[in-house]
């Protein structure tokens, strides 16, 4: 069962930490673990520690994906204006970056707007670690997830593509 952190020092609140604990008790213990983060998720904790490796490895990777697409969005929409600006006599340049731009944001849309694993990000920071009770765990790397406002990255990268592919088109119609 996942369980609240005692607060230490200036970290979060014990209600706001969750902590998925590698307690093995049978052979269904991998969907007890899902289910214990699935919990911990719709909860909205702030900080929630993933002690079992396998299910800490996969959302790592699950969120790292979507982090991926995210940045691949941005950057290819961005690339497909500066390249349409640059290269204003062959405006079929910027189209595959706006194609990109546009597949990276429909994909993270459909996939990963919805899942509460996207609030989240993995912490590496040491000094914050530092304030979280890890030190009570009996595995020597869990994963910690901090739930983070996402509104934003969801705006520039949705903002990103439009403009990409507005201006693809609008410069293919002038040509």
């Amino acid at each position: 069962m996942a369980e609240y952190a005692l607060n230490i020092g200036d970290g979060p609140r014990p209600e706001d930490v969750a902590i998925i604990r590698e307690l093995y008790q049978g052979n269904q213990d991998q969907e007890r673990f899902e289910v214990e983060l699935e919990r911990a998720l719709d909860a909205r904790c702030h900080t929630i520690i993933i002690e079992p490796a396998r299910l800490g490895d996969e959302t790592a990777r699950w969120i790292n994906v979507g982090n991926f697409l995210h940045k691949t969005a941005v950057l290819s929409g961005m690339g497909a204006v500066l390249s349409g600006a640059i290269w204003t006599e062959r405006p079929v340049v910027s189209v595959p970056c706006a194609g990109l731009s546009l597949f990276c944001t429909a994909l993270y849309t459909i996939s990963w707007q919805f899942d509460p694993c996207c609030k989240y990000q993995v912490e590496h920071d040491a000094s914050k670690l530092l304030k979280l009770p890890l030190h009570s765990l009996s595995s020597g790397s869990p994963v910690v997830l901090v739930r983070r406002d996402d509104s934003s990255r969801k705006l520039l990268h949705c903002t990103v593509t439009a403009l990409a592919v507005t201006f693809c088109v609008w410069r293919m119609r002038q040509s």
